[in-house]
């Protein structure tokens, strides 16, 4: 059945839905607290965006060089699971407060930062390890699907928001993230196990990554490939903030009270999601497959681009919501997977150190320098439609660079390690 959707192989069915299941979990988790952090936020004075991306930022540089520590001394079926319990005991940390009403305001400032860095982080060693299980061929095949786990665990959780809420009290909705994690460090274990039957020669992969706590960044700045993928995420993280801005601008023009501006952007909420899994499910695999990565990664900043200059000429509800729909749906159902399959051709410390300072340094870096400059430029008195033609050239940059990594992709990284078999299931294997 499966099969009729997805350009999947017997022997990878197994992973990939465990795979898909885990995704899940981590995404579902996610969105039940967001909107939790987003009311407390309103409770506890959260207004200043920058100030927040910021705080988020200065936290990354303390977090990601923890894990590179870990992932240096620890294989990788120990470490994932940790830093996921790690989270969970902050969770019921916060759980416990909040139950208490100790300090609400206070909390709740601190409880948004953490929600930030939570989300970036686990996601990142999500697709370090699928970068890590999975060869190249696989991922252009089989990332799409895989994404389709976390857009219908954004799908679901806010369904169990809406109505569990107020039955069970909003706080005791941290309880079910907190299991849903637990689940997600279950999956680790699977996957693994399942990953050492089907490569028994590969034990390797199972050992700690080695190297020392900063070496993710030397790499970082020693390989092209992983520089423009730098550059990608900065160029990526930059327009985000920018049509972030611009989406509170226009909302609030059109949509007066609490009540009108929440149902606006659950709108836009809903149908970036529902477009994502279309495409995350039957589109994406079968790009990549026949047309390969440049073509694919040039799709959302082309959209940006389009989108930008109609934001700027018609700033409108409609053309927001079709604007951020089309370049939400891309980005999450085509360039990020893509992205994700440039990651299985390099070496495991920079899966694991690297790509995590990419995927959180990197992108909340961006998000803290283009909020200030966002604000500076407001301040200076630029219209909405100036500021949003401002985003083009950035998107002009990121187009650029997406392509340049499209044609880097045809040459093996010299560091690249030669490719892996493909995942096979343990009935399989012991044939």
């Amino acid at each position: 059945m499966l099969k009729k959707f997805v350009n999947v192989k017997d022997e990878e069915v197994g992973s990939v839905l465990l795979s898909f299941v885990y995704f899940f979990t981590l995404m579902c988790g996610y969105a039940i607290l967001k909107p939790l952090r987003d009311e407390m936020a309103t409770a506890g004075g959260v207004k200043n965006v920058a100030w927040v991306f910021t705080a988020t930022f200065m936290v990354m540089l303390v977090a990601v060089p923890a894990f590179s520590a870990l992932v240096a001394r620890w294989p990788r079926q120990r470490v994932i699971p940790l830093v996921y319990r790690f989270f969970l005991v902050n969770l019921l940390g916060f759980f416990v407060v909040l139950s208490l009403g100790v300090a609400r305001e206070q909390v709740a400032r601190v409880f948004f930062v953490w929600v930030s860095v939570y989300n970036l982080f686990v996601v990142s060693i999500f697709w370090s390890f699928m970068a890590d299980l999975f060869e190249s061929e696989q991922g252009r095949r089989l990332f799409g699907f895989i994404a389709g786990g976390g857009t219908v665990g954004m799908l679901v959780g806010p369904f169990l928001v809406k109505h569990l809420a107020e039955p069970l009290g909003a706080t005791n909705l941290m309880l079910i993230t907190a299991v849903l994690l637990e689940v997600s460090a279950q999956c680790v274990r699977r996957l693994s196990h399942r990953a050492v039957i089907a490569r028994p020669r590969e034990a390797a992969a199972e050992a700690p990554v080695g190297g020392g706590i900063f070496d993710g960044l030397r790499l970082l700045f020693s390989s092209p490939l992983l520089l423009g993928l730098g550059l990608q995420i900065l160029l990526y993280a930059a327009t985000s903030t920018f049509l972030y801005n611009q989406q509170a601008h226009i909302v609030a023009s059109v949509a007066s009270g609490t009540d009108a501006r929440t149902a606006a952007f659950a709108n836009i909420d809903f149908w970036v999601q529902a477009l994502t899994l279309v495409l995350q499910m039957v589109v994406a695999g079968h790009l990549m497959s026949r047309f390969g990565l440049g073509l694919v990664l040039a799709v959302a900043p082309l959209v940006t681009a389009i989108g930008s200059f109609w934001l700027a000429v018609f700033p409108t509800m409609l053309v927001l919501i079709a604007f951020k729909s089309l370049r939400g749906a891309t980005h999450y159902s085509l360039e990020r997977p893509a992205r994700e399959v440039l990651f299985t051709s390099v070496d495991r410390e920079a899966k694991y150190k690297s790509k995590g300072f990419i995927d959180t340094v990197v992108y909340r870096g961006s998000d803290s320098v283009s909020s200030w400059l966002y604000t500076g430029l407001d301040k200076l008195g630029m219209s909405t439609s100036a500021l949003s033609l401002a985003t083009i050239p950035l998107a002009g940059m990121w187009l650029a660079v997406s392509l340049w990594l499209a044609r880097l992709a045809r040459k093996p990284e010299p560091s690249a390690p030669a490719a892996t078999p493909e995942l096979a299931s343990p009935v399989d294997a012991a044939r």
